[in-house]
């Protein structure tokens, strides 16, 4: 379980310290007459539109999906906001071509206050043996209202592996963690790297 425990643990920025939480009513207060924080504080979509929250819904961050983009073929979508959908991942394995390139693409709503840092980790192992450990930063967000009911974000490109020895089953485990450590979804998952798709 430390084995998991560590790989699954963030990579920080030496130095960085996560700033002081306010609430959304702190942030539109905070430097009413600064251009520069009036502009950032816009980028975030404060002010922008009515809360779509479940009020007696504690979570900050919904994980709605997650799609495999590969130019040329249609989105492999998972869909992680039906009920035991995360829980059936792992046994339904996915393809992907080896050498094919891709995008992995999240959809996310942020629910009642800002979440600051979210970001994406990723942990691939073949035969118990770790392959690959991946961190994608996602940015941080206002909660989302009814003018911008949910986030997109598009990952770097990445490379399936290819050849003989690449091809195969792989499991991973993946999780969407912010600033604080909180961890917002944690799933294992799977997919196999063929000659074809």
């Amino acid at each position: 379980m430390a084995d998991q425990a560590d790989d699954l643990a963030a990579t920080r920025t030496e130095g960085f310290k996560v700033g002081e939480k306010k609430t959304i009513d702190e942030y539109n207060q905070l430097d009413k007459d600064d251009e520069a924080m009036q502009r950032w504080k816009a980028s975030l979509g404060l002010n922008a539109g009515e809360p779509i929250h479940e009020p007696n819904d504690p979570r900050k961050c919904i994980i709605k999906s997650l799609a495999l983009q590969v130019d040329g073929r249609p989105d492999v979508v998972i869909d992680l906001s039906t009920p035991g959908s995360v829980d059936e991942l792992k046994n339904k394995p996915f393809k992907i071509k080896e050498g094919s390139k891709f995008h992995i693409k999240a959809a996310f709503q942020v629910h009642h206050e800002v979440l600051s840092g979210l970001k994406y980790l990723q942990v691939v192992k073949r035969k118990g043996v770790r392959v690959s450990k991946d961190q994608e930063m996602l940015g941080s967000y206002a909660p989302n209202t009814n003018v911008k009911p949910l986030y997109e974000k598009i990952f770097a490109e990445e490379e399936a592996p290819s050849g003989l020895i690449a091809r195969g089953h792989y499991n991973a485990t993946s999780k969407f963690l912010d600033d604080d450590d909180h961890t917002h979804l944690q799933f294992e998952w799977s997919f196999d790297i063929a000659k074809d798709w």
